[in-house]
């Protein structure tokens, strides 16, 4: 399980690296929009750790995931609360420094992967998560992913979806 967990935080830290500027290299590419940033918002920077680590619990349930039924949800759980750790981490550490230099964005991105790892790793041994409907968690990631696309062409007016410098 730790070695899945560590590939998983490899993985993900690699592709949301591509991802955030996939768009720009394919010529701001529609279908490449859906799951890469298209601009220096808040909110599509959590692209860049949702899809790599959506993608990843895919493969992960391929070798590993029969061996626990409550596998989506641990998953589910892992991805909410990365997406819920950048935001957190980002307005946080501007409102007590005001701007924050580039390497601490990336460094968010990563701790937030990193929490989200660690949280599924320690979910997965203990096993004691319980999950009536494995099929609400995956709906649950659909929902996400579907909204990503739907916000990417028609973000909300609301400082998450306003890019700035990250």
């Amino acid at each position: 399980i730790i070695l899945w967990q560590i590939a998983g935080f490899v993985f993900t830290g690699v592709l949301g690296v591509v991802l955030h500027y996939l768009y720009e290299f394919s010529n701001q590419n529609t279908l490449v929009a859906l799951f890469s940033a298209v601009n220096e918002s808040v909110w599509e920077h959590l692209k860049l750790l949702f899809f790599p680590m959506a993608v990843f619990a895919i493969i992960q349930k391929i070798y590993m995931g029969k061996s626990f039924c409550n596998f989506w949800s641990i998953k589910l759980t892992g991805i909410v609360l990365a997406i819920v750790s950048v935001p957190a981490l980002y307005y946080t550490l501007n409102a007590i420094f005001g701007t924050i230099a580039d390497w601490v964005n990336i460094a968010i991105f990563y701790v937030s992967v990193a929490i989200a790892c660690i949280v599924e790793a320690r979910l997965f041994i203990k096993n004691t998560m319980k999950c009536k409907s494995p099929k609400m968690a995956v709906l649950a990631l659909i929902l996400i992913a579907f909204l990503f696309a739907i916000f990417t062409f028609y973000p909300p007016l609301l400082p998450i979806f306003v890019p700035t410098v990250l």
